[in-house]
């Protein structure tokens, strides 16, 4: 009885570091969860982008974004973390780039239109005062 004991301790001892090693070696080809952080916050930030009409304003940096964003997506599937979390953080830098350029193209345009505006008031107030003298 000793003896089986024996045969049945080092099969399970097997087992469970066979069972042991699948898991580890499942968890190392599960992906990374700073990786898929990074990914969404580069996807969320090119959405806001694309929101505040980067396509039309800032087509280039937006393009470069999505570009490093999907290069993020594929080193991550590849488990190449590292290189995942830069090309998503470089994404994510892109895409508010562009977001900004389109802020601030916005921006200029309604300072111009407000500018328009200011002086097509001076004209008219030039003109009345003018017709009441």
């Amino acid at each position: 009885m000793d003896l089986r004991v024996t045969r049945f301790g080092r099969r399970y001892g097997k087992l469970v570091a066979s069972v042991a090693w699948v898991a580890v070696c499942l968890s190392a080809y599960a992906s990374n969860p700073v990786a898929d952080e990074k990914i969404a916050v580069a996807k969320a930030s090119i959405q806001r982008a694309e929101q505040a009409g980067a396509p039309q304003a800032a087509p280039v940096e937006l393009a470069t974004a999505r570009d490093k964003l999907g290069r993020a997506q594929k080193a991550n599937v590849d488990h190449n973390v590292k290189l995942a979390v830069t090309l998503a953080e470089q994404a994510n830098i892109d895409a508010q780039v562009a977001e900004a350029t389109s802020q601030q193209q916005r921006s200029h345009k309604a300072a111009m239109e407000f500018d328009a505006s200011m002086q097509a008031l001076r004209e008219e107030s030039m003109r009345s005062s003018s017709s009441a003298q």
